[in-house]
């Protein structure tokens, strides 16, 4: 049975399928599969059904896997932070490592990351040379302590940004990646109440 949905999207709620036609710079918009199928999917499939909620979720993934079942996403995503917390620095960094960087081409991010990093919206002060220093702070970054700059933007400009870079390259590694991590589950929860605002606003009567 399909539903009434925005242009170029249909829902098939008896196969739980999803099918996208509106791209987005070669993108297509994710949701959330229920919690009751991820629960019962297989571990490729549980990994890809995370991408909403973290960019890629690499050993993440794994260790929630083995913690199924879930009641809800934002008791996976509390587990999520927890485990992240506990696993080794190599694994916290391959986790921080699979989050986009702040100021990427915008053709090579998903849709949510996009228009976090304002992408969708124009910018009082999204200029080159500003683009450009956040370029170079972020190559700084990762060349110091050898992971990405991960940051909850929260709708905050380029310009703010650019100056909370260049405090946190004054921090230690260890502070830098607690903090790292601590950010990309912001980022994590902020996408889930979104897109649970998005799937509210699909549903009709059957």
């Amino acid at each position: 049975m399909y539903v009434a949905a925005p242009l170029g999207l249909s829902i098939d709620r008896s196969s739980a399928v999803v099918r996208y036609g509106l791209w987005l710079f070669g993108r297509t918009p994710r949701v959330l599969v229920s919690i009751t199928e991820l629960n019962e999917v297989g571990v490729d499939a549980f990994a890809d059904a995370l991408k909403p909620l973290f960019e890629a979720a690499g050993p993440l993934a794994d260790a929630l896997y083995a913690q199924r079942p879930f009641m809800s996403y934002l008791e996976l995503v509390d587990r999520a932070d927890s485990i992240a917390s506990s696993l080794p620095d190599a694994q916290q960094t391959e986790i921080v490592n699979a989050h986009p960087r702040i100021g990427a081409n915008p053709a090579q991010i998903s849709a949510l990351s996009f228009k976090e990093q304002g992408y969708d919206r124009q910018s009082p002060d999204d200029n080159p040379k500003l683009q450009a220093t956040l370029a170079e702070l972020n190559k700084q970054y990762e060349e110091h302590f050898g992971f990405r700059f991960v940051v909850f933007v929260n709708k905050r400009p380029r310009s703010e940004i650019v100056e909370l870079l260049r405090e946190r390259l004054k921090n230690s590694r260890d502070d830098e990646l607690r903090t790292g991590l601590r950010n990309m589950f912001l980022i994590a929860r902020d996408r889930l109440r979104r897109l649970r605002r998005r799937r509210r606003g699909l549903r009709t009567e059957d």
